[in-house]
């Protein structure tokens, strides 16, 4: 079957990029992301070992995870708008896409409400591209800036840092997109130097074009849609 020789390939090509990085697969979480793929698809991933899923859009998550045995981890990969927060809260074990304090927020005091705290990573536009949502860090001002915004973020009760996530530019060679992940990575471990009472363990970036040389940068994880389920439909 075609879904379970895309995973097995998948797999091959995270083991070979951690290989070439001196890193073992185990630190890795693949992030299947499910965007216009039915439930159907969903749980066939699922019998052939896959456990971490990921969605863009609330309102598709809320049609699909419902009909999914509960077992399964749920990323929101995509931008979150704040009127749609309660609602990721209750469906979503991790959210990806956090881009500002006052979504980190409101976050927060929803968590508090229903009684949980919410692992979250903070999104950053590394690439300075307008068309991109997150924490702008491309100039040295931006930088020193989102240090305010983290350490109002980790005063949060509700939410819970655990890294950062960025969407690399769309470029014709993946190695092209190897400054953007590594600039990541570089400040992940500014922020884990200054803020050293928060743990800071993941760097969520890479897809389906380019994940094999974020691995090589540090990604633990990665967000991999069309080299496992294929082309998705337009939507």
């Amino acid at each position: 079957m075609i879904l379970a020789e895309n995973i097995q390939r998948v797999q091959e090509r995270i083991a070979a990029a951690c290989a070439r990085a001196g890193r073992s697969p185990s630190e890795v979480t693949l992030v299947a992301v499910t965007k216009t793929f039915p439930p159907e698809i969903i749980l066939r991933a699922s019998q052939l070992g896959l456990r971490d899923f990921g969605e863009n859009r609330v309102e598709e998550a809320l049609a699909k995870i419902s009909n999914l045995p509960s077992a399964f981890t749920w990323h929101l990969v995509g931008h979150l708008q704040s009127r749609k927060a309660r609602d990721a809260v209750q469906l979503f074990d991790a959210i990806h896409s956090v881009d500002s304090v006052k979504l980190a927020d409101k976050l927060s005091r929803i968590c508090i409400e229903v009684g949980r705290v919410m692992p979250i990573l903070l999104e950053c536009n590394v690439s300075g591209e307008e068309s991109k949502y997150g924490f702008s860090v491309a100039t040295d001002a931006e930088r020193a800036y989102i240090l305010s915004e983290v350490k109002a973020i980790l005063a949060l009760p509700g939410v819970r840092v655990e890294g950062l996530m960025t969407v690399a530019p769309l470029v014709a060679n993946p190695n092209q997109a190897r400054p953007v992940f590594r600039a990541l990575r570089e400040l992940r471990d500014e922020l884990a130097a200054q803020f050293p009472q928060a743990s800071w363990p993941h760097l969520s970036m890479g897809m389906t074009d380019d994940f094999e040389v974020a691995l090589e940068e540090g990604a633990t994880m990665v967000r991999i849609g069309r080299a496992i389920f294929g082309v998705r439909e337009v939507n």
